[in-house]
């Protein structure tokens, strides 16, 4: 078996997707395109004015917009772009390791389903959802004046950061400069993360310490923390070999709520999590009781090394099967405005790809995180996951 096949089957099959991509719809697909196509000569107005007719149509004939989401907030933002602009909207908020699953059974067995989504993890996207043309992209007219160019395609609505965040009681306190000091004796059983193998990001993240940008920066941070070079000994290189440290450290949570919850109380002395920083949020979180490692780190005038964390998109699709072109485009359209990022952006943690949206108090911009984090490369993803994917699956394993 060539390796390229070997690797999508294992990407697909760790994902819980079908691997029944079909043939494409060439007639779905050329409406589709026509439309954004149109688009490009509507002004605003029009394309308001083609969605709402498009929808009532629909609605006469029992149908109405749907979306899903990785996100519950995906609802709110639903009944936002209803009360708006006067079109129906039925959300729904899909885990995300289901939702390829069922945006490839509903797209390839032309059922009634979603219109646009919002998802995770760009590798499987591509694969599952690009490569097949199960998914379209669109870029609004005008929005690349505040969309990052690496942004566009697919189209990033927002990023969410995942970060060391330590519990500050006693005087055992994991107040790290350098992720090497994770890998250390003392650690082991006291930093948690959520098992790689049931969340898919945190997977995507492992695989990209392997390439060389970051295993050559962790072999220097290596080598800034303990003033020697770094022996990889059977490892292929430093991120080979962090991996195995960390993961062989790590006491493994099934939610990143729980994992907040766990190290933020009086008695987690010591212990340290890498989880979503918009759980600070929860009213059953102790805020008092935690410390962003990052911003531990400026306080010291320097920063984690090599990385306090990771970031990965939200990407907006639209489903090529859809009935309702306009409608999609113009909630893709409102999914990047400030306005129908408001219901993420009214907590930490949540970064529109739109930069003309600021941040909560008590955060940092998205250009901040990203000096900072580690961030995810679907195609370096795609390329490296065979290999690291049955790495990773062997250090659980022990």
């Amino acid at each position: 078996m060539k390796k390229t096949l070997l690797f999508t089957t294992a990407l697909v099959m760790a994902a819980g997707l079908s691997f029944a991509a079909g043939k494409k719809d060439t007639a779905s697909e050329t409406v589709i395109a026509k439309a954004i196509e149109e688009a490009k000569s509507l002004t605003k107005e029009q394309i308001i004015e083609r969605a709402q007719a498009e929808a009532a149509a629909e609605k006469a004939r029992g149908s109405v917009f749907k979306t899903y989401g990785t996100s519950s907030r995906i609802s709110d933002a639903g009944k936002a772009f209803s009360a708006k602009y006067g079109i129906e909207v039925e959300s729904t908020n899909v885990k995300d390791n289901e939702v390829y699953t069922k945006l490839d059974a509903e797209i390839s067995g032309n059922i009634d389903g979603a219109d646009v989504a919002l998802v995770q993890n760009g590798a499987v996207l591509k694969i599952q959802m690009m490569d097949t043309g199960y998914m379209v992209n669109y870029l609004p007219a005008g929005a690349d004046k505040f969309i990052d160019a690496e942004d566009a395609n697919p189209l990033v609505q927002q990023y969410i950061n995942k970060l060391f965040i330590f519990n500050t009681k006693g005087s055992k306190a994991p107040a790290i400069t350098n992720v090497w000091q994770l890998c250390e004796p003392e650690m082991k059983g006291s930093v948690f993360f959520k098992s790689p193998e049931t969340e898919k990001v945190n997977e995507n993240f492992l695989i990209m310490l392997t390439s060389k940008q970051w295993s050559d920066k962790l072999a220097a941070a290596y080598k800034n923390l303990y003033g020697k070079d770094i022996q990889l000994g059977s490892y292929k290189n430093a991120g080979y070999k962090w991996i195995a440290e960390f993961l062989a450290n790590c006491t493994f949570g099934d939610s990143d709520t729980k994992l907040a919850e766990e190290i933020s109380n009086d008695e987690a002395e010591g212990k340290l999590g890498l989880f979503v920083f918009s759980k600070l949020r929860s009213k059953t979180v102790k805020k008092g009781n935690l410390e962003v490692e990052a911003y531990y780190a400026d306080s010291k005038n320097t920063k984690v090394e090599p990385f306090a964390g990771f970031m990965y998109p939200l990407y907006v699709m639209i489903s090529k099967s859809t009935t309702m072109p306009y409608t999609s485009m113009l909630f893709v359209d409102f999914l990047i405005s400030s306005e129908g990022f408001k219901p993420w952006g009214k907590s930490i943690g949540a970064y529109s790809s739109n930069n003309t949206v600021g941040v909560n108090e008590g955060d940092k911009n998205l250009s901040y995180w990203k000096e900072r984090l580690v961030m995810e490369d679907p195609d370096y993803i795609n390329s490296a996951y065979a290999d690291v994917f049955e790495f990773i699956s062997k250090c659980l394993s022990k």
